[in-house]
């Protein structure tokens, strides 16, 4: 048969659930017209949008195979990763049982009211049959409604992928869902959404959900092309499930176990708000290096920065133009902690962005059990990228009369809006990215020097500078306040406090104390309850000296600790800090904030 033809074979798989209380599920992968030869049937190590290994096969068992006529085919273990089967005559039934009892964007979540699952974490695929379209039949207990990018093919009441990137990028939920949908600019949008809470509750999420939608679009001028005319918000916000959100090309994987109200609404807004800004930037606007997702190893990226950063900062600027979040709230829970994050840590002066985002196959939900310094070396790709972004865009509104929606604008239409095949046509490099913010700034010179200070150097952005024409301005948080720029754990049994990695400049890092030292005394006083270090050094004033006796894998020392100003920053409006505001700083302030959805 010509190569052609076998490459349109499709892939089918069947999911049931009759252990489903005890986190099972029965997978069984049906691959017709396979050469002659072993087949190679693996699990996936990694996860599109995540970058660190997980090994999935750790949770497939009770594995079978047989031929077209029921036979059973000999299984072999090449390596942990996978299976060889042998002797099939072109037909190879593969079955297995999969556990999985995590419900985030990473893992499968099975359990009797539902199932959460990552496609990687699920389903067994095979090398050589990754271009064949795949269809996917759920076997569903009663009540259960299915939650999915796929297309649905009702006749056969079955799920298309066209190929093995689009299945693996396809997360889906089972249960019973709470549906909402709307049109906009010609698309559909949906909301599935598992939730134990009140329709009440899911109508005024679906409103806010609305208003991020149409300032997300704003952005960048319109909706994608969704690949089968909708995107789907994947909800599942049931006590049972961890917390993540991830994103992916026709829709996002959002969980959580706090309920629809309260601040715990504007945590899981801040989720949708970021994931579906993804739905540009990262699934469509794509680095090059992440092209295609290679299942089977760690992916590194150097534009996490960008992919990452940028829209962790958009994701929060889109809430804040959506009036989900008000000015104050945004300089609260937002710029506060970019501006302190990037001008405290000890790595964003060390390392640049793109140096951070290829230490994602360590980072991102990546497990080990030794030490790391990562306090005193790492910045998280979205902190460093978020802040960034932040400086450049008041760069371009201060100093080029342009913004960063028209350079997130010009991307997308040169490298975000071009697709064949369920993919970017033209992922980008960094040097693309630089390109672009020259011709957008109409300033090459300007676009070449902060990528060398800010995104291949570690140069910090002077904010106080950058934020001033806006009326905001950056300060101590806790100005004249002593600080050992620790948080050790306190122990009631023995009134000690145990310290973590301290960091390089603290009193402590200073003074010579490093993690697992045990604080025994300060300032001669033993540490009678959890409060008692803070008591005492509050009693203090920075650039005071306090004896601190410890225990430390030498034996039980004394250090003299010359105690720092807390370096602790906020974001604040001049209103807040009664600072005079001009009419051109509220100007300027209303263009960036202000929400652009018509």
């Amino acid at each position: 048969m010509p190569l052609a033809a076998l490459a349109q074979a499709p892939v089918h798989y069947s999911l049931a659930f009759p252990n489903a209380v005890h986190h099972e599920a029965r997978v069984t992968v049906s691959f017709s017209e396979v050469p002659a030869g072993p087949l190679q049937v693996r699990m996936s190590r990694s996860s599109p949008g995540r970058y660190a290994l997980h090994e999935f096969a750790k949770n497939v068992y009770d594995v079978q195979a047989t031929d077209s006529k029921g036979q059973a085919l000999a299984v072999s273990r090449p390596d942990p990763y996978g299976w060889d089967v042998s002797g099939h005559d072109g037909t190879v039934r593969f079955t297995y049982t999969l556990f999985g009892d995590r419900t985030d964007g990473t893992y499968a979540g099975i359990d009797a009211v539902h199932a959460h699952l990552n496609m990687p974490a699920t389903l067994a695929w095979a090398r050589g049959q990754e271009q064949r379209p795949a269809e996917v039949k759920f076997d569903l207990p009663a009540g259960w409604q299915v939650a999915t990018q796929l297309r649905p093919d009702a006749a056969k009441g079955t799920y298309y992928a066209p190929h093995l990137q689009y299945l693996m990028d396809s997360p889906t939920s089972l249960g019973a869902q709470k549906t909402r949908s709307w049109q906009e600019l010609g698309r559909t949008i949906e909301i599935n959404m598992l939730y134990n809470g009140t329709d009440a509750e899911v109508d005024d999420y679906t409103a806010k959900t609305k208003r991020i939608v149409k300032e997300a679009a704003a952005v960048f001028g319109g909706l994608p092309s969704y690949d089968f005319g909708r995107y789907t918000f994947v909800v599942n916000y049931l006590p049972q499930t961890s917390s993540d959100g991830m994103e992916h090309r026709n829709s996002t994987s959002v969980t959580n176990s706090r309920q629809l109200r309260g601040d715990d609404v504007m945590n899981n807004l801040g989720t949708v708000s970021h994931e579906f800004f993804h739905s540009w930037n990262v699934e469509r606007l794509r680095p090059r290096d992440l092209e295609p997702f290679d299942f089977e190893r760690a992916n590194m990226s150097n534009s996490l920065w960008f992919a990452e950063g940028f829209t962790q900062y958009y994701g929060d600027l889109v809430m804040r133009r959506a009036g989900i979040f008000t000015d104050d709230q945004y300089c609260q829970y937002t710029l506060s902690g970019v501006v302190g994050a990037m001008l405290n840590s000890p790595g964003a002066a060390r390392y640049s962005p793109v140096q951070m985002s290829q230490q994602a196959p360590f980072v991102d939900a990546a497990a080990a059990i030794d030490p790391n310094n990562r306090g005193n070396t790492y910045l998280s790709y979205y902190y460093i990228g978020a802040a960034n972004a932040l400086a450049l865009d008041l760069m371009l509104r201060q100093e080029h009369k342009t913004t960063l929606d028209a350079y997130m604008r010009a991307l997308w239409q040169q490298h975000g809006e071009p697709q064949q095949n369920y993919a970017p046509a033209k992922p980008y490099t960094i040097p693309d990215l630089q390109r672009v913010l020259g011709e957008v700034s109409k300033d090459t010179a300007f676009a070449g020097q902060f990528f060398r200070q800010h995104i291949l150097g570690h140069e910090l952005p002077k904010f106080e500078q950058l934020l001033a024409p806006a009326g905001l301005l950056v300060r101590r948080a806790r100005a004249g306040q002593a600080s050992l720029m620790a948080r050790p754990v306190y122990n009631a049994a023995d009134s000690t406090a145990t310290l973590g990695s301290t960091l390089v400049g603290s009193p402590l890092y200073q003074a010579g104390l490093d993690r697992e030292d045990v604080l025994r005394k300060v300032d001669g006083q033993r540490l009678t309850s959890a409060k008692t270090l803070t008591e005492l050094v509050a009693a203090h004033k920075p650039g005071d000296v306090v004896a601190v006796e410890y225990r430390t894998r030498g034996g039980i020392r004394t250090a003299q600790v010359t105690l720092a100003e807390d370096p602790s920053l906020e974001v604040v409006t001049y209103e807040a800090a009664k600072k005079p505001v001009t009419k051109a700083m509220k100007k300027f302030r209303t263009e960036w904030l202000s929400g652009k959805a018509k």
